[in-house]
């Protein structure tokens, strides 16, 4: 009866000390996201500046959010909306919205003599990029293990300093879209 005890806790302390290994796998996300509500204020700030501004009086310039991912802007004549484009980026600088965000499409003739520009907001890591981060954390040579999820890379491994070195790593580079660290575990 003793031998099975001691059998039976020596199979328990083996099972905890596997979940502890596998416990000690810590984890974290790079995701691009935009958060939307404060592309509404940053919107709602530049048309508030856009009314007050001499230069601006009388002009049919506006900026609305026409879906979840795109903003148009609409002015008088090319010059005013370069106007309106900076005053729209000064605003994203101040809500903290990184301006490589924005994905500026053509400018369009529209009606009334006036001249639209469809902004188009950047979200998601696409798989072409997905690759390039994977690659770079890849040829890092540090012990981690990149993965792509659909929008997003989790980046796992055993030591925190080893993802910390990651973070950093992917700080450094000069990308073309805004990254976000998520889910640090």
């Amino acid at each position: 009866m003793v031998q099975c005890y001691v059998g039976l806790k020596t199979l328990l302390s083996m099972q905890y000390e596997r979940m502890m290994n596998v416990a000690k796998e810590h984890s974290f996300d790079l995701v691009s996201e935009v958060n939307l509500q404060e592309v509404d204020n940053a919107i709602n700030l530049a048309m508030k500046e856009i009314t007050n501004r001499y230069d601006f009086k009388g002009s049919k310039s506006s900026i609305e959010r026409t879906g979840d991912e795109q903003v148009t802007l609409i002015s008088d004549d090319e010059y005013k909306l370069e106007s309106v484009i900076d005053i729209l980026k000064s605003k994203f600088i101040k809500r903290g919205l990184s301006q490589k965000t924005m994905d500026f499409g053509k400018i369009e003739r529209a009606a009334g003599g006036t001249v639209r520009q469809v902004v188009t907001l950047l979200s998601g890591i696409e798989g072409e990029r997905a690759k390039k981060l994977t690659k770079l954390i890849r040829d890092s040579k540090l012990k981690v293990k990149a993965q792509i999820q659909n929008d997003q890379i989790r980046v796992t491994g055993k030591n925190i300093d080893d993802l910390q070195q990651v973070i950093q790593l992917v700080k450094e580079q000069d990308l073309d879209f805004p990254v976000q660290f998520v889910n640090m575990r």
